[in-house]
């Protein structure tokens, strides 16, 4: 019989809301350790999911940081790093017109949506992993836990997130909720003001 493992699925950009409202970032060298004696079993793979910032929008020391960090995350720890560019929207209103701020310019939002990236690694993996772990609180994902959960040979699923950032649906679709802020075990430095890790 082959033993159970876990697969975990980090969305980087859900989880930077949880690191505001923890005060604290995760540390990412202590978490396939917390995981396996959480869920009594070995991690398969991590699984990183990060939208990074376009050249000329930051700092170049910045977002050299941010690649430094992935590099750190794929070769030191073995994570499975997927990232993309972010994209810019420019905000229109009713009548399709872009919506401008007081100096003219047009208004905009930087996204970095990972829904069908995750998705797809969930279901290409599936025979690989027993126990889904999201570090997500979206509920975009809820269609993608309910049908995990109901295979013929279902998937235990789980959820961290912090209370604000996590929605009720997700929390209550899977088989457990925990709060980032009840795992100490994994919790880094504090979060400075104005910092932003992905």
């Amino acid at each position: 019989m082959v033993s159970p493992k876990i697969a975990v699925f980090i969305d980087a950009g859900n989880l930077w809301s949880s690191y505001k409202e923890l005060g604290k970032l995760i540390d990412f060298t202590k978490l396939s350790a917390f995981i396996s004696e959480k869920f009594g079993a070995p991690v398969f793979r991590i699984f990183y999911y990060v939208a990074y910032p376009k050249e000329g929008t930051r700092p170049k020391e910045d977002i050299d940081k941010l690649h430094k960090f992935l590099t750190f995350l794929r070769k030191g720890l073995g994570f499975k790093v997927v990232k993309k560019e972010l994209k810019t929207i420019y905000l229109r209103d009713s009548a399709g017109e872009l919506v401008l701020d007081q100096s003219g310019k047009p208004e905009s939002r930087e996204k970095g949506n990972f829904d069908v990236e995750i998705t797809i690694n969930v279901l290409k993996h599936m025979i690989a992993f027993d126990t889904a772990v999201f570090f997500t609180g979206d509920s975009d994902f809820l269609p993608l836990i309910s049908y995990v959960r109901n295979l013929p040979a279902p998937k235990k699923v789980y959820i961290f997130s912090t209370q604000g950032c996590v929605s009720s649906e997700l929390k209550t679709g899977a088989d457990g909720y925990f709060d980032l802020l009840d795992c100490p075990e994994i919790h880094g430095g504090n979060l400075v003001h104005k910092q932003k890790v992905i």
